[in-house]
């Protein structure tokens, strides 16, 4: 499957919170990704945007050494950052919303290398949102822990499940949903639920899944690493 021709483009938003120890493999993560799209589809233009969500550690410095646009903010929240991100990069390159896309992942987590060309191609199969899955890292996992979410996840099992570390959403959708809640938690959710009510296109794959920290001490009180603590983290 092949992208119009134009000016269509891939914008990627990250927000960040004190993630100095894991930002760097992310962003590597994202330029591996980007220079795999320039393969498959040259035509397709990509920008990635960190938000620096009130960090207080040196993710700034990190984030800096790479090539992307990094925005500055008081602490708001996972919500408003993300709002804060797509704000600067639909205002910084102006387009048609109709052919660019907003990828949504998180600092902590890392895309597989073709992550950028299956958001693509979601743009051009016509789809208002993309629902993705994650997998915790293996390496932040106790084995015992790790073989109780490895038996609780079969195959498609993750479909139905939505994470901000693996969500995109066609730009012109995302404004008329209104962006992100200025929640501190499950803004992504928030926005998968209106998508639907509203009768947008939303698909879901479990392909090429995003690892994402296997913490359980996580950045927002009720995400993923709350998550994982709850259901998986008792290794006894």
């Amino acid at each position: 499957m092949t992208v119009p021709s134009g000016a269509t483009r891939i914008d990627v938003v990250l927000p960040a919170h004190d993630e100095e120890d894991r930002i760097a493999a992310c962003l590597d993560a994202l330029l591996a990704a980007r220079a795999r799209l320039a393969e498959a589809h040259p035509a397709v233009e990509v920008s990635v945007t960190v938000v620096l969500d009130g960090c207080t550690d040196d993710t700034a410095t990190v984030a800096e050494r790479f090539p992307v646009d990094v925005v500055a903010t008081a602490h708001v929240g996972v919500g408003r950052a993300r709002t804060i991100g797509a704000t600067h990069a639909l205002h910084r390159y102006p387009g048609d919303p109709s052919e660019r896309w907003l990828a949504h992942t998180d600092a902590d987590s890392r895309v597989p290398e073709g992550w950028l060309v299956q958001q693509a191609e979601a743009l051009r199969s016509g789809a208002h949102v993309l629902v993705g899955a994650v997998v915790p890292d293996p390496d932040d996992l106790d084995p015992v822990v790790l073989a109780r979410w490895t038996q609780a996840h079969p195959p498609g099992a993750a479909l139905g499940h939505v994470h901000g570390a693996n969500l995109g959403v066609l730009a012109a959708a995302y404004l008329a949903l209104g962006g992100f809640d200025p929640v501190p938690e499950h803004e992504d959710v928030r926005l998968v639920e209106r998508a639907h009510a509203m009768g947008f296109r939303v698909d879901a794959t479990v392909e090429l899944p995003v690892v994402t920290s296997g913490r359980f001490a996580g950045r927002t009180p009720g995400g993923y690493a709350e998550h994982l603590r709850q259901a998986y983290g008792d290794a006894s």
